[in-house]
């Protein structure tokens, strides 16, 4: 069991912000997901986008849950890993200019990100929801220090035995 502080980013990362908090999450972390829905078509941008990233793709899995995400009904999405790498972060910066931005047809979706293997920054942008989940003090106040972004911090620490949180 361990304890971590969630933030809610509570209005949209864009453009200064958005770079400030992507460049970031790949100082900190050393991978980050993106997800295709099978029922919704990626068009030729998103497409692109996946061939842009294919030189820094751990593996991709067909999975029904994700940080942020869980599908019911038996469904299931492919859910690529990327490690995080310094020619990746200009991609991710240079295709888009907001963190909600990532959503599918245009994209792919959901773009979070985690640090040994739990999740850091977790997006459901067709939501318009992310947070991220430190226990790392020094992390939380670069955080804080990204000017423009604004949170919300849980009113406490909360404990979880899960390894997704």
């Amino acid at each position: 069991m361990y304890k971590r502080n969630l933030m809610y980013i509570t209005s949209e990362p864009r453009n200064d912000v958005y770079r400030y908090l992507i460049d970031l999450a790949f100082d900190l972390c050393d991978e980050f997901i993106l997800v295709t829905r099978k029922e919704i078509k990626l068009n030729d941008n998103g497409k692109s986008i996946l061939e842009k990233l294919k030189p820094y793709l751990i593996e991709m899995k067909e999975q029904s849950e994700w940080a942020g995400t869980i599908l019911g009904g038996g469904r299931t999405a492919y859910v690529y890993h990327y490690r995080t790498d310094t020619h990746a972060r200009e991609i991710i910066k240079e295709v888009s200019n907001s963190l909600y931005g990532w959503v599918q047809s245009d994209f792919p979706e959901d773009l979070s990100f985690y640090k040994s293997g739990k999740p850091w920054l977790v997006n459901t942008a067709h939501e318009r929801d992310s947070y991220i989940l430190s226990e790392d003090k020094s992390e939380i106040d670069g955080i804080a220090n990204i000017k423009g972004l604004k949170l919300r911090k849980a009113s406490r620490e909360f404990e979880t035995l899960s390894n997704w949180y």
